[in-house]
């Protein structure tokens, strides 16, 4: 007797998974208007409405499709720490059971949001924590502007997310889609409404992707340096091997086009001994002088088993002044949330390492 196979159970959609383009083609396709996008995103971002039978204005035969076949889910807070400076850390598990972080950093008359883009990272910096970690997955689109949904709800009104920098865990170039679906819901004026400006992409250096952001995101853009010399930032940002230096200032070239005034955020993490020389700023000042710039200096925040070392607030100090006499804006990076791992290469989270480091850096195209 032949056993009757279980009926197939529809996909459920997590409508957070969309900004305002896909969700009009998610409604095209089922035969509504596509301005039901707008309405939708009202409802679920400015108004913080969940249930969709209370979305009076659309109709009733849509809130039973949209009942029956669609979800919005966030990340959910399993731990929350409050540094002495007042940053807020997250600890947010995922429906895999593996956990990002996200961080706030409350400043005057702004507040910053640090956003994950991956579980884990393939890049295998030597100086950040988070590689340290390995590689799991991309995070969802959902699971990226959730970040933003649960700490903006868990801050209330009283501390208002202004920035946002993809700068916590993973490379957001090597999520490309996702990332970018997520930006454009940051800025949307239905949404957060968050200035372009406002939102900045941090990057290690994955060329075609920065060549291909250019073309389809106007965001700020910021690119992790730490080093001058190829033969160095081989050595601690390893995906130099696959762009090297000469390559990534040109797609920072390229990006530079997009506005007048636009200029490229670098980071250059302060290292004892290692990059820190007046060589190096020299070097930095040569590399610079050809990109609108402005620099960041990080003094490097420690973690277990590292072999760093912060260079010295004099050695800081002086590599500042020799960059900004040069005509180079640079300032210092303050640490903050130090006291609970919240600070620039210390997000870790909770990650089960499924990577294959060489073949991650192939698959970018």
């Amino acid at each position: 007797m032949k056993s009757v196979p279980e009926p197939v159970k529809p996909k459920l959609f997590n409508l957070l998974d969309f900004d305002r383009k896909g969700l009009a083609a998610f409604f095209v396709e089922r035969g509504e208007k596509p301005f039901r996008a707008t309405q939708l995103l009202k409802w679920i971002y400015q108004e913080e409405v969940e249930d969709f039978d209370l979305m009076s204005n659309l109709s009733k035969p849509l809130r039973a499709y949209l009942t029956e076949n669609c979800y919005i889910a966030t990340p959910e807070i399993v731990i929350e720490q409050i540094a002495s400076d007042g940053v807020h850390k997250w600890a947010l598990q995922t429906h895999c059971g593996n956990r990002v972080e996200t961080v706030f950093i409350p400043e005057e008359g702004r507040g910053t949001l640090c956003v994950s883009s991956q579980i884990g990272c393939a890049l295998a910096c030597t100086f950040c924590s988070t590689a340290r970690q390995g590689f799991n997955r991309n995070l969802t689109t959902a699971e990226i502007i959730g970040q933003v949904i649960v700490a903006q709800k868990r801050l209330g009104a009283e501390k208002r997310i202004t920035n946002i920098v993809m700068m916590g865990m993973g490379e957001p170039l090597l999520n490309f889609d996702n990332v970018v679906a997520a930006m454009n819901l940051m800025m949307d004026d239905f949404t957060f409404g968050l200035s372009k400006r406002r939102v900045t992409i941090s990057t290690s250096g994955v060329v075609p992707a920065m060549y291909r952001l250019t073309q389809v995101c106007d965001v700020s853009l910021a690119v992790s340096l730490h080093a001058v010399t190829d033969e160095l930032r081989d050595e601690l940002v390893p995906i130099n091997k696959k762009y090297p230096l000469k390559e990534l200032m040109e797609a920072c070239r390229d990006n530079a086009k997009i506005a007048p005034r636009r200029t490229i955020t670098f980071e250059y993490v302060m290292l004892d001994g290692v990059n820190d020389s007046m060589q190096d700023a020299r070097g930095l000042i040569k590399l610079l002088k050809t990109v609108p710039s402005k620099l960041n200096l990080i003094p490097f925040n420690p973690f277990p088993n590292s072999s760093y070392r912060c260079s010295s607030k004099e050695t800081i100090h002086r590599f500042k002044t020799l960059l900004n006499d040069a005509g180079i804006v640079t300032t210092v990076r303050k640490t903050r949330g130090e006291d609970i791992d919240a600070a620039c290469g210390q997000l870790v989270g909770q990650v089960e390492d499924k990577s294959r480091r060489h073949l991650k850096l192939k698959t970018v195209n």
